[in-house]
């Protein structure tokens, strides 16, 4: 199975509480009512583990994707991911998208 995951901090002048009410009450329901993702969460960073100074990123997203090719033919194109990545896209600064696989 494969992953999705973002990496992102938010824009300027927006709020912690606008960006995660948007993910609540649209992103979530939107991205977890497609039948290619498995799950998706939506993770704050709130501090580093070691070493000192603020992360890299504001947020890390994990969508668990078992059909990564009709995902990318199929759902990326479609109405639902447009207009979620479009709102998405008011909100943060530089999104970083990596497609991983587990080691096995």
């Amino acid at each position: 199975m494969s992953k999705i995951i973002l990496l992102y901090t938010l824009k300027p002048g927006v709020t912690r509480e606008q960006y995660e009410g948007w993910v609540r009450g649209t992103d979530y329901p939107a991205m977890r009512g497609l039948a290619r993702v498995r799950s998706y969460v939506n993770h704050r960073v709130v501090k580093r583990l070691t070493g000192d100074g603020e992360p890299s990123v504001a947020y890390v997203e994990v969508f668990d994707i078992p059909d990564l090719d009709g995902f990318l033919s199929e759902d990326m194109g479609g109405s639902v991911v447009q207009k979620v990545m479009g709102e998405f896209m008011q909100y943060v600064e530089d999104p970083e998208f990596l497609i991983a696989e587990d080691v096995v």
